[in-house]
């Protein structure tokens, strides 16, 4: 799909790669703990207002999107990040946020804009999370 750069808005830049994101962003290393915390964090992540994670018992978990158990085996580091930082270059009508992206974007807070949803070493830490979910 090409190279994307968003250094003129101080995000890293990336390569896509088919339909995944092999390198991670900055060369950064993914913590699973602070990913899952970012995954169940109703302000930051906000994950499961579109998605069932793993533990049942967690309150108001959505079923727009795929549930979250499984993923690793479904998706490898890269796919997931590619999703996570961006799903439209996949699928341009899809309703997952881009999670590391601040252009063409409508309605965002001012206190938000210019901004993305979540820091390249926060992305990475949610990709080692999804990415260690291998079983349902």
């Amino acid at each position: 799909m090409g190279t994307y750069s968003s250094t003129a808005l101080a995000l890293e830049p990336y390569a896509v790669v088919g339909d995944a994101i092999p390198r991670p962003l900055g060369g950064l290393v993914g913590n699973p703990a602070r990913g899952a915390a970012l995954v169940r964090d109703r302000e930051r992540g906000n994950c499961l207002i579109c998605h069932r994670g793993t533990d049942a018992s967690e309150p108001f978990q959505g079923t727009i999107g795929p549930p979250l158990a499984g993923v690793g085996l479904r998706l490898d580091a890269g796919q997931i990040r590619l999703r996570l930082v961006d799903a439209s270059l996949l699928n341009p009508q899809t309703v997952m946020p881009p999670y590391f992206r601040t252009e063409n974007l409508h309605d965002v807070a001012p206190a938000y804009r210019g901004k993305p949803a979540l820091s390249a070493q926060e992305i990475e830490d949610v990709v080692s999370y999804l990415a260690s979910l291998k079983t349902f």
